[in-house]
């Protein structure tokens, strides 16, 4: 008697037969790439690591995959090791975990300055330091990143609100000055989705939330994109179709 599927099952089908797509739809992986993956222990970056690493079991195209956990000294919080270690052992994929650091801004700067140089924004920069800098010394050609849909519309939102110009987060980024490139392959999966995958497949999360983490602009926006979802229910293939349409999902960076 053939076993029928559960939801967990088919929903995995769904969400990767949409990382599939993303592969196909923007070349996203190539013969002999060696990927790192940017492994918070968030469920987005654990649904990435997760269908990565099935997929580079089926040699088409032929890659490799190492995971990348970075830890900062000023922040608190920390995600369990122990789960990711155990999480990338089932998976067969080595992990690499690092603790760098942020400089504090000194104290007779100016405030404009000083607001540039938020937690946020010099915790961000120094983690993608660090995966630019680990993945030249593991001889990694690309950086696989756990946005998904909704974070990529929320941010060309975002700049369309506050910076003035029609632009996001390209799903394929070829940096110039050092040889990686940057790839989003949950970038047709929806959060939704991920979500209740996450909780059907028993991702654990993380339990310490990060001391600056507060409601922001990008919260604000992703209840705008509520709203606008609530308005059209293809506003979100409407946003994904223009930025498709005017080239904002592949760039090169200058």
């Amino acid at each position: 008697m053939k076993t029928q599927p559960t939801a967990s099952d088919q929903l995995k089908h769904r969400l990767k037969d949409q990382f599939v797509r993303a592969f196909a739809t923007f070349h996203l992986l190539e013969d002999g790439d060696r990927v790192l993956v940017g492994l918070s222990g968030g469920k987005d970056s654990l649904l990435l690591l997760e269908l990565l690493a099935e997929r580079s079991r089926i040699h088409h195209p032929r890659f490799t995959v190492e995971a990348l956990h970075v830890r900062m000294e000023e922040i608190s919080y920390e995600s369990d090791t122990t789960y990711l270690q155990e999480f990338c052992d089932a998976l067969d994929v080595r992990l690499h975990v690092v603790t760098t650091a942020f400089p504090t801004p000194p104290a007779d700067e100016s405030s404009a300055r000083r607001k540039q140089k938020q937690p946020c924004f010099l915790c961000s920069w120094a983690r993608r330091k660090q995966l630019f800098n680990i993945a030249q010394e593991l001889g990694c050609n690309k950086i696989a990143l756990g946005h998904h849909q909704d974070d990529i519309i929320n941010t060309c939102l975002m700049n369309l609100t506050f910076q003035s110009h029609f632009s996001t987060m390209p799903v394929k980024l070829r940096m110039r000055k050092m040889p990686l490139t940057i790839i989003r392959p949950l970038c047709l999966c929806q959060e939704a989705d991920i979500r209740q995958y996450a909780e059907l497949r028993g991702y654990e999360q993380q339990s310490k939330r990060c001391p600056f983490e507060h409601e922001s602009n990008r919260t604000s926006m992703a209840a705008v994109f509520q709203q606008l979802e609530a308005l059209n229910p293809e506003a979100r293939y409407s946003l994904w179709s223009a930025l498709e349409t005017e080239g904002k999902l592949v760039e090169g960076e200058g």
